[in-house]
This record gives C-alpha cells, structure tokens and sequence, in this order.
C-alpha cells in the first residue's frame, strides 16, 4: 500500500525545522555522528509513547554508542514540549506540521486502520552514518523493543 523510496545507500535529505524548544534543528548539523531519525505518528498516543519510553530508557546506551536520536511527527513545538516534560524524553523532537520532513522522506500516505483508509504517518527509522548517507531502513518498527531492534540492525 505504501512504499518507502529513500532506501539504504541514498544521502539522507537535509531539513530544517524546530525542536520541542522552539530552538532550530538541521540533519546537517549532525554530520559526522551517527543519527537515527525516527517518524511516529502522534504524541502521548499509546504505541508512540511506548516507543519514545523505549528509547528514553535505553538513551545512555544509545549515546555511548555514539548516537543522537531524532524524534519526528507533524505535531507542533508545544506538543512536542508536553510529550517531552510528561515522559522525561532526553532526545531531541523535531516539529513538522507542514509534513515536509515527512514528505520528503515518503512516510507520510495511506494507511489502513480498522478497515479505514486515511493519510497519515508510517512509522519509519531511517539510521544514518556520519557521511549523511542512510545506512537502513526499519519500516517494521517494534516499538517496544526500537532500541535493541537500531542496534541489531546496525550491528552495534
């Protein structure tokens, strides 16, 4: 139904938006790091909560291993802020209500819930190398399990 075109290998589309501060955030400025840039849905909604709550937990393992994480969802800056203060969220969450982060990296199209048909986020990870190049993609995201799921995948 839905099909993600950036795939392994591609160089990772910069953006420019603003996190849960308000304070601007580009991919750019991440260069030389390891970056796993996660799109959910929604803020404080069951799965999502669960898969923020997953990394929250496993964050200093994440950044020992030399990684930033980037949340992302087309809920606004004050949203984000709520969704950061009620679950303690150490990451960064880049605000995109105009959807063009999520345009540009096709995860934002049809989906089927409960024999509805509505647009919408695909939860998508895209883990990119210090080069700015997409290393994988994790289109079956296991949101309770999303930290160990990046590593294995990146084999870290």
């Amino acid at each position: 139904m839905h099909t993600i075109t950036l795939k392994a290998g591609d160089t990772a589309p910069d953006f420019t938006s603003v996190d849960q501060d308000g304070i601007p955030v580009s991919l750019s400025s991440f260069k030389g790091k390891k970056v796993v840039l996660y799109f959910y849905p929604e803020d404080d909604t069951s799965t999502c909560t669960k898969e923020a709550c997953n990394m929250r937990d496993n964050f200093s393992l994440l950044k020992r291993k030399g990684i930033v994480v980037l949340g992302v969802s087309p809920d606004n800056s004050k949203k984000h802020k709520k969704f950061e203060a009620k679950y303690s969220l150490p990451f960064t969450l880049v605000a995109d209500p105009d959807r063009e982060i999520l345009n540009k990296y096709g995860v934002w199209g049809m989906k089927k819930f409960m024999g509805r048909e509505f647009l919408g986020t695909h939860r998508t990870t895209f883990l990119i190398n210090e080069k700015g190049k997409i290393d994988h993609v994790i289109e079956k995201v296991k949101s309770g399990q999303h930290t160990q799921q990046i590593l294995e995948t990146w084999g870290l």
